[in-house]
């Protein structure tokens, strides 16, 4: 039998094991030997309290031994001889589509304009150090889109578009640390995102899928009123099951193509981005109560909301650390390449739409 239980206990315990066992054993009043095991299915810092503590939701195994969930990957296919769905871009949104191709028996076969994760790198190093920008290759455009090089956070307001735990399991699946599905703020990290990006594209090539880099879409190859196909900008073509477009916002030109083809775009609120940055003590000292932060806590964070006119205005994330680096797709006669380190300082994006 499985029973959950919620507890709010300290940071040192929610950190132990044996402690949350004992904490839930405590808080039931149940049998020490029925106690099979204990997994924490939520968890979440309170922050009101002083000091903080941690809430917990727990799934308590009676007398019975959990089985081990099976991998989703496990439910994928080999794909090498089905049909192909052509998938343009090969970020989150179309490294997610394959996945989901692969689980239901059809062959992806992506094809991104920039690079993959490892030689990208160059790219950047170009932007950063001498303002040059590849068109094709940069911050935006390459192996994992924008998200691979960013901080790793996880975070969306669009909870009824789908189940998120899956996305969750199939990150972790590919070299995400397991807390991610547990925690309220999951957070992947920038030193392990690109890792676990190239894993992704393993897999799309081991279960049978195709990826090509360096491979810019020019054209879309329409017949009897439908798209049968793409063009690439080397003159080749390929002929597909469907088209799926996961091209992201910057790509300019597809949405050029798109309108020159005479296909409808809809078009959506833009959101406008200011930067607010506080040191990151004084976020800690506000929220935490502690200017000098316990070890167990992670940055200390916080969000704004509110109505301006009729227009939400709201805060998109707030980054602890990092660099700020230029995002810029198409070269510039001047490209100020000030990365400086922010150590030790919060950022908040603010977003208005």
């Amino acid at each position: 039998m499985i029973q959950h239980i919620d507890l709010r206990v300290s940071l040192e315990t929610a950190d132990d094991p044996e402690l949350i066992r004992l904490a839930v054993i405590r808080k039931a009043h149940l049998p020490s030997e029925d106690v099979v095991d204990v997994k924490v299915v939520r968890r979440s810092i309170d922050a009101r309290s002083r000091p903080p503590q941690v809430q917990l939701r727990c799934a308590v195994f009676l007398r019975e031994v959990p089985e081990p969930e099976p991998a989703i990957l496990a439910e994928f296919k080999q794909v090498d001889e089905a049909p192909e769905i052509l998938i343009i871009g090969a970020g989150p949104a179309g490294y997610f589509a394959a996945l989901e191709c692969l689980a239901a028996g059809y062959k992806p076969v992506l094809f991104d304009r920039g690079k993959d994760a490892q030689d990208r790198r160059r790219d950047l190093r170009a932007i950063q150090q001498f303002g040059e920008v590849d068109p094709d290759s940069n911050y935006c455009f390459g192996e994992g889109g924008a998200g691979t090089y960013s901080d790793g956070k996880l975070y969306t307001r669009s909870v009824k578009r789908g189940k998120m735990e899956r996305v969750l399991r199939l990150l972790v699946e590919h070299g995400a640390h397991p807390d991610i599905p547990v925690d309220a703020h999951p957070h992947i990290g920038s030193n392990k995102l690109p890792q676990v990006v190239m894993n992704i594209r393993e897999t799309i090539r081991h279960f049978g899928g195709e990826i090509h880099f360096s491979s810019k879409v020019s054209d879309l190859i329409i017949r009897d009123a439908a798209i049968q196909g793409i063009r690439l900008e080397d003159g080749r073509e390929w002929m597909g099951r469907a088209v799926l477009l996961a091209t992201g916002h910057s790509a300019r030109d597809i949405f050029h193509m798109l309108n020159r083809l005479g296909i409808p775009i809809e078009f959506k609120p833009y959101a406008l981005g200011v930067r607010i940055e506080h040191p990151q003590p004084l976020i800690d000292e506000i929220q935490y109560g502690q200017r000098n932060r316990h070890e167990l806590l992670p940055a200390s964070s916080y969000g704004l909301t509110c109505q301006v006119d009729g227009r939400g205005v709201f805060s998109f994330c707030m980054c602890p650390g990092g660099l700020v680096v230029p995002t810029a797709t198409s070269p510039v006669k001047s490209l100020s390449t000030e990365c400086r380190c922010r150590v030790g300082t919060a950022r908040l994006q603010m977003r208005v739409l």
